[in-house]
């Protein structure tokens, strides 16, 4: 499966539809959002891509009640999640939090191929040596917003297990 991995998006919707734009013309299946949506409205400009999205909240956590109500509705694309989520795409385990340093922690117990974290801002893709003799794949998208650097985003496909750091405007 082609995922869209992102984060704080702090409200940016132009940038958030650009980077959903973008990775939907690549082939993008489904969006992973690491947290920091901030108001539940934001992600209201992905609705015409009709693409999963899956959410989290992160430390900048908006209005969690409507979170929840927008994800609620019928024929909804939207799954929010609260704290973490564990999702299972193309036999693939993936867990996802917003905290880097829990992420590494998870990643660490070999119990997931990929862990999705963002919070930092510092977009990168890591390969975790597990206390299990695996590898699980680290990565933190960066900041859809752009904030403290460049506007990035994840790309990449769960089958071959390649994924990249995608720079936009």
């Amino acid at each position: 499966m082609k995922l869209c991995i992102l984060s704080d998006s702090h409200d940016n919707r132009s940038l958030l539809a650009n980077a959903v734009d973008q990775a939907k013309t690549m082939g993008a299946e489904t969006v992973i959002h690491c947290g920091d949506v901030v108001a539940p409205s934001t992600l209201s400009v992905l609705k015409k891509y009709e693409i999963p999205v899956h959410v989290i909240h992160g430390n900048n956590t908006g209005d969690l009640y409507t979170m929840g109500t927008i994800a609620n509705k019928p024929d909804n694309l939207i799954s929010y999640y609260g704290q973490d989520a564990r999702l299972d795409f193309g036999n693939k385990q993936i867990f996802v939090v917003h905290y880097p340093h829990y992420a590494r922690g998870m990643a660490l117990t070999g119990d997931w191929d990929i862990v999705c974290c963002g919070h930092s801002h510092k977009p990168m893709i890591d390969k975790i040596k597990s206390i299990k003799n695996s590898e699980t794949l680290l990565m933190n998208p960066g900041s859809v917003a752009g904030l403290d650097g460049d506007a990035t985003f994840i790309f990449g496909d769960t089958e071959s297990m390649e994924f990249k750091i995608i720079k936009f405007q």
